[in-house]
């Protein structure tokens, strides 16, 4: 794949949404940076990568996404996500709420030779723990 040449959206829809794991390897470079927080128990580098992707597919199997906008720059993509899915399976140790939830991602990535070399992001996650009751929602 040639650098900045929608490296984000394939991850999301093809491996996130569409279940492809094996494409993890085609796409990550095994000791990618990645500049976010870790979620408990999420190890460093590609092994990292597969953790999310299995954390966030057993708390949200039907999992849909949107991705606006998405610009590439030479070697760099960035895009905003916005997720949308049924909290069915555990997440960071919240059980199943079944509650239908939506929440967004901004993420940056550094391409080095057709992989993702290194990762900087956001996520609403105060949104997503309060529409599965895990946070309390402040008064309006």
């Amino acid at each position: 794949m040639a650098e900045g040449t929608g490296l984000l959206r394939r991850f999301y829809e093809e491996v996130l949404v569409g279940g492809n794991l094996a494409l993890i390897d085609e796409f990550v470079l095994d000791d990618i940076q990645d500049h976010v927080e870790p979620m408990p128990g999420q190890p460093q580098g590609k092994d990292g990568v597969k953790f999310y992707t299995n954390v966030i597919r057993t708390a949200f199997p039907d999992l849909s996404v949107k991705l606006e906008p998405a610009f590439a720059d030479g070697n760099l993509e960035a895009s905003h996500v916005v997720m949308s899915g049924t909290h069915k399976g555990e997440f960071m140790g919240i059980p199943a709420s079944g509650k239908s939830v939506q929440f967004s991602n901004t993420d940056i990535i550094r391409i080095d030779d057709g992989k993702v070399a290194e990762h900087w992001g956001s996520s609403d996650t105060l949104s997503l723990m309060q529409q599965i009751g895990a946070a309390p929602v402040a008064p309006a």
